[in-house]
């Protein structure tokens, strides 16, 4: 790779995270350190395991935003319904719910369709007619998987994740003298 291709590649991740900010924040992301919302340590035990990563709030945020300026905040936000799906104890709420799901991640050309094989999409659609708080488990493993596997080590790899370790130990130094 020629050193201007990385360049231009580090430049357009740059500018699909300020023109996501832009739209979506009225701070940027490094400023989160700022404000004292997670440690050096915090930062560093994000690169243990996406589930690490997703146990902390800001890590969670952080992780959405990588997303979004990869155009795949579908998965984790699918996710996060599923978890968000298993608490409801309400069967009338379950119901209303699953629909919900199904209808933005996915049904064929849903807004936010997920990647899910037939065998997969068929049970959710059987279980809408009597929803459990595990009717969309199987599907929520298989998006955890995919982030797992493919997402997460980009993230992890990426310039935006360096760069919140840098200034992560910057501030600490900083708050340490």
């Amino acid at each position: 790779m020629s050193g201007r291709f990385l360049f231009n590649r580090k430049k357009t991740w740059r500018n699909r995270i300020r023109l996501f900010l832009k739209k979506n924040s009225s701070q940027p992301i490094l400023h989160l350190m700022k404000n004292g919302s997670y440690s050096a340590d915090d930062v560093t035990q994000w690169a243990q395991s996406l589930d690490r990563l997703l146990s902390h709030k800001q890590g969670k945020t952080v992780f959405c935003i990588f997303l979004k300026s990869e155009f795949c905040e579908e998965n984790i936000e699918f996710w996060t319904a599923c978890e968000d799906f298993r608490t409801l104890t309400s069967h009338k709420q379950l119901v209303s719910k699953a629909i919900s799901i199904y209808e933005e991640f996915i049904k064929n050309e849903a807004p936010k369709e997920i990647n899910l094989d037939f065998h997969t999409k068929n049970a959710i659609v059987q279980s809408l007619h009597d929803p459990t708080a595990t009717s969309f488990l199987a599907a929520q493993r298989k998006i955890y998987s995919l982030m797992e596997n493919n997402s997460y080590p980009r993230f992890i790899h990426s310039d935006l994740y360096k760069e919140l370790c840098a200034a992560a130990r910057a501030e600490g130094k900083r708050i340490k003298s």
